[in-house]
């Protein structure tokens, strides 16, 4: 896969060309530097990321009131994850009475 230096779309190859589609730029084909990409075949699945459960592992509760609106319960289990990007954390919420799940808002 090849980027367009000018505005970073993704280009296209036309013989011996590479031609972006946004801007119409286009740069020669390197078929040394083509040979070092990796193809979808070549990549490996690991599958779906695994998702959080505070409940596992866990014995922490806080005093959260639950939002379902048939459960009375005060107090959930928690646990931090990061958020995707990295720019904080977010905390998930695991009632103890009904099982309800919710994160920190």
């Amino acid at each position: 896969m090849q980027f367009c230096d000018e505005c970073g779309s993704m280009m296209h190859t036309e013989a011996d060309t590479w031609v972006c589609r946004s801007c119409e730029s286009e740069k020669p084909r390197d078929p040394q530097a083509e040979a070092t990409m990796v193809t979808q075949d070549g990549q490996q699945d690991d599958g779906a990321p695994a998702v959080a459960d505070a409940t596992q592992d866990s014995t922490e509760t806080m005093q959260e009131p639950c939002p379902a609106d048939d459960c009375d319960s005060d107090r959930a289990y928690y646990e931090m994850i990061p958020k995707p990007g990295g720019s904080y954390e977010v905390r998930l919420f695991t009632c103890i009475e009904c099982g309800h799940k919710w994160r920190e808002s």
